[in-house]
């Protein structure tokens, strides 16, 4: 291979990058340069990849791009199977999916190889967190269900250090019945202190001040979480053994559970029932600020028939969500399944400030007329 275009590409980003003064860019430029930028980053890593998994030397690879050698390992993988599928290759080498994409798509299609036309189009047209969901969706359903319980059971763990500024740093691989009642705890506990915090404060630090709350008990009654666990009638029926196809046992949003896990889970429990054609709890409406019990349990689930759990409705984000109503009380909006929908924290505000700007520019200034706007009335002169 002539290195010569390679050589000529280089010469031309450099001048490219000499001349770039970001701060003088408008907002349309910019996003115009990053989405050029962002095509020559993948471009360019479909190279890096191939030629390394040819060296297949981490150690080389990692002095040579400045990253880690965990980082290098995974690049190398990433090439390798580019060589067993050429469909997941040419998407890479026309820079239509990046890296860590075809390192997802290329796990996945490793147990589920007809997944792929599906993930690309993700890849191509979602945000990473969402071909994330979907990856994960895909293996979950390709794994052997009958002894998923006791492998996620062997596959827990966890580990802290110290870091960088003495930092305590903490990670963990948690059962889902375990992992998601502290989550959602975490979760509820940080919302809390965020609504205290300025407006610029991101949301993880609001985690790190709730965990010590939760883990010394001094959120108090909010200590108590409720967790949703989804379970097809006929799994009871069978005796909580196994779960069949078009049936669920899992906790909406995270995962598939085992069924022994969920009954032993509903030994303690205050248990909601949900019967696809008994109530459509869709319907349920009421105009107050707080969820009615109907309401608040259908958006934990999602949406039939996955039930997979709430997104962001604005970027798809799973995490830290909060409910907000589409149309606000103040303007006739109903607390419904169908008004009421997860924003994450940022989105929120957003969605916030712009209905609070769109209020000010309705409001009406004359009370006998509402919906007027305001006009100066013309002062009598005086004779």
């Amino acid at each position: 291979m002539e290195t010569e275009p390679l050589d000529r590409a280089m010469r031309l980003l450099e001048q490219a990058n000499a001349g770039l003064d970001a701060q003088r860019c408008s907002r349309v430029e910019a996003e115009r340069l990053l989405r050029f930028y962002s095509r020559i980053e993948r471009l360019a890593a479909f190279g890096k990849a191939a030629v390394s998994a040819r060296l297949g030397n981490p150690t080389e690879l990692a002095r040579v791009s400045g990253t880690s050698v965990g980082a290098a390992r995974k690049t190398i993988e990433t090439g390798r199977r580019f060589g067993a599928d050429p469909r997941l290759a040419e998407a890479a080498r026309c820079g239509e999916v990046s890296l860590d994409q075809a390192a997802l798509i290329a796990r996945t299609t490793a147990v589920a190889p007809e997944s792929m036309d599906d993930l690309l189009s993700v890849a191509r047209n979602e945000s990473f967190h969402v071909l994330e969901d979907r990856a994960r969706a895909v293996r979950l359903q390709a794994e052997d269900r009958s002894t998923l319980g006791d492998r996620q059971h062997q596959a827990r763990r966890l580990r802290h250090w110290v870091g960088e500024m003495g930092m305590v740093c903490i990670e963990a691989a948690l059962e889902p019945h375990i992992g998601a009642p502290i989550v959602h705890r975490l979760d509820r506990e940080a919302r809390r202190i965020a609504r205290r915090a300025p407006g610029d404060e991101p949301f993880e630090r609001c985690l790190a001040d709730a965990l010590p709350a939760i883990a010394t008990g001094s959120d108090g009654p909010r200590g108590r979480t409720e967790m949703v666990v989804l379970v097809s009638h006929e799994i009871t029926q069978r005796g909580w053994r196994d779960v069949r196809d078009g049936e669920h046992c899992k906790i909406p949003g995270i995962g598939p559970i085992d069924p022994r896990v969920a009954h032993s889970i509903a030994g303690d429990a205050f248990l909601n029932a949900l019967f696809f054609d008994g109530e459509d709890l869709r319907h349920f409406t009421r105009w107050t600020r707080n969820l009615p019990p109907p309401v608040r349990i259908a958006l934990q689930l999602g949406d039939p028939p996955d039930f997979d759990g709430p997104r962001c409705i604005d970027c798809g984000n799973r995490f830290h969500l909060e409910v907000d109503h589409l149309q606000a009380l103040a303007d006739g909006g109903a607390t419904s399944v169908a008004n009421t929908g997860g924003r994450c924290l940022p989105c929120h505000r957003n969605k916030t400030a712009a209905d609070t700007r769109a209020a000010l520019l309705r409001r009406p200034t004359n009370p006998h007329r509402p919906g007027t706007l305001q006009t100066r009335q013309p002062q009598p002169r005086a004779p």
